[in-house]
């Protein structure tokens, strides 16, 4: 496959618009929407927290329909924990969205994110939704990320071209509150294949599963949690059905899952670092990940990494309490390509440490050598500006 530039709106048949509805008190754009020319199929995986914001009740239904055409999502807003006014408010966008698109309201997906507790500004919203709607473009994929976006510091968005001709685009916002089950914060993605609707959600949920639930900025998980994938077939090319065809297609989804599970991490809130904590020779992939995410969790560790600090044994105490059984006298750490435990600390140099700390990206490799199996998380350093962020998220 090969990277091409562009989001949402590299597959055929796909548009996009944003723009500022006021939502955000600053101005910024806040609303977005992606259209498909075509009657898609659509996939979806949404947040597994008990507390669900309105859209994700409402798109978990729609995602099941035969045809989606548009997805809408405004930010700085969560229409969260509002009662049955969040579930009117967001119908009404809806409904708004289906009649600027001469559509039906049940084939407009759904997503919020911002604030919770506040009700939505239904006014505000569907007063913008003739001009998003009219300002839709093949070009118009960044605009959509950017209005996505709340405590993000960039637009998000990657694609790829199969070797078959067959193109996938997606982009995400997500900064803070994020270590996501099911999915991470707002993702769309699009193609221009044809697949079964039953083999889309198959394929989605095991790509997710294994980018966007390998990922943790705070250990949060959200109420707005959504991903959406979209299949058109606007390629013009059969329905994939053979195992190369599904396999291949698979392959450039999780590669646009995985490079934007990793943006997320990058532009974690306040972070400086990214993270790549790999755990290998474990009994289980379960037990590799479950030592993966302990680490990648822990704000000792994630501190110390922000400070530069070598300190394997917070590295080691978050293993010993992931609840997997572990023989500490077996497991090996290393700084990169640095060992620095091997069932006691070792000696190291201090300065080829700080290089390897000093660098944007670090890799933390765990051999705990009791089986075969490997698991990789993906996490940031946890800094002041994390505090200052989330300290005054609300006001």
């Amino acid at each position: 496959m090969k990277t091409l530039s562009g989001g949402v709106t590299v597959a055929r048949g796909f548009s996009a618009s944003g723009l500022a509805c006021g939502i955000k008190k600053n101005g910024a754009p806040d609303l977005a929407l992606v259209f498909s020319e075509l009657p898609a199929r659509a996939a979806g995986v949404f947040t597994a927290n008990k507390v669900k914001a309105a859209p994700v009740i409402i798109s978990q239904e729609r995602v099941k329909g035969a045809v989606t055409r548009a997805v809408i999502i405004n930010s700085g807003n969560a229409n969260a924990c509002v009662g049955e006014e969040g579930l009117s408010a967001a119908r009404a966008v809806s409904q708004s969205v289906a009649k600027s698109l001469q559509i039906k309201s049940e084939e407009v997906l759904i997503a919020s994110t911002g604030v919770i507790g506040v009700p939505l500004p239904t006014t505000r919203i569907e007063g913008a939704i003739p001009s998003l709607v009219s300002r839709l473009s093949t070009t118009g994929g960044t605009a959509a990320a950017q209005a996505i976006m709340t405590t993000d510091t960039y637009a998000k968005e990657w694609a790829v071209e199969l070797q078959s001709g067959i193109r996938i685009g997606g982009m995400a916002k997500g900064s803070g509150m994020i270590q996501p089950n099911m999915a991470t914060l707002l993702s769309v993605i699009t193609t221009d294949a044809l697949l079964d609707q039953e083999v889309l959600q198959e394929l989605l949920r095991k790509a997710v599963n294994k980018t966007f639930n390998r990922i943790t900025v705070d250990g949060d998980t959200s109420t707005n949690d959504s991903v959406f994938l979209l299949a058109n077939g606007a390629s013009g090319k059969p329905e994939l059905t053979t195992k190369e065809e599904i396999q291949e297609f698979y392959e450039g989804l999780y590669e646009v899952c995985l490079q934007l599970a990793k943006m997320l991490v990058r532009d974690g809130e306040g972070a400086t670092k990214l993270l790549t904590v790999r755990v290998c020779r474990a009994s289980s992939e379960a037990e590799a990940e479950s030592a993966a995410r302990a680490v990648a969790n822990s704000n000792l560790v994630k501190t110390a990494f922000f400070g530069e600090d070598a300190n394997w044994g917070r590295i080691l105490t978050a293993v010993g309490y992931s609840g997997i059984n572990i023989v500490p006298e077996r497991v090996e750490i290393s700084l990169g390509d640095l060992p620095v435990y091997s069932g006691r600390g070792l000696p190291f140099d201090e300065e080829k440490a700080a290089r390897i700390l000093g660098e944007k990206e670090i890799e933390v490799n765990i051999n705990l050598n009791q089986g075969e199996a490997e698991a990789t998380i993906w996490t940031c350093d946890l800094s002041y500006d994390y505090v200052k962020i989330n300290g005054s998220y609300r006001t």
